[in-house]
């Protein structure tokens, strides 16, 4: 695989991310104790940030992904799917439960990484 693979397995997830999201993003807000007037929209450090997260994930999932032998779209799908759901999101869980943030949180927060890093497996599987 190669850095090409990853960034663009990366700005899937990205951009999943940003639909989820745009979709969610009242209820999300309403839940983090944030408003219109609290977001500071123009400030690109929380866009950025996140898409070199993403980067570092993306990269991430392609090491396991040949340390696995996995080389193909269906098979990135499950792995990141799987790691997603069983790795990532019961750390958001955990992370939402001992902040004491309103427990919709889990799910919002949980759906973006599980169908995130399913999405970059798919990607990364095809290449």
């Amino acid at each position: 695989m190669t850095i090409l693979s990853i960034i663009a397995a990366a700005v899937a997830a990205w951009v999943f991310g940003a639909v989820w999201y745009g979709i969610i993003g009242k209820g999300w807000m309403a839940a983090s104790g944030l408003t219109e007037e609290t977001v500071n929209r123009k400030d690109p450090v929380p866009y950025v940030g996140s898409f070199l997260c993403t980067v570092v994930v993306a990269a991430t999932l392609a090491y396991v992904l040949g340390l696995t032998g996995i080389a193909d779209p269906s098979g990135g799908l499950m792995l990141g799917l799987g790691l997603g759901l069983f790795a990532v999101a019961p750390w958001v869980a955990t992370n939402v439960l001992f902040s004491q943030r309103p427990r919709g949180l889990i799910w919002m927060d949980g759906v973006y990484p599980t169908v995130g890093m399913a999405l970059m497996g798919l990607v990364l599987g095809l290449f």
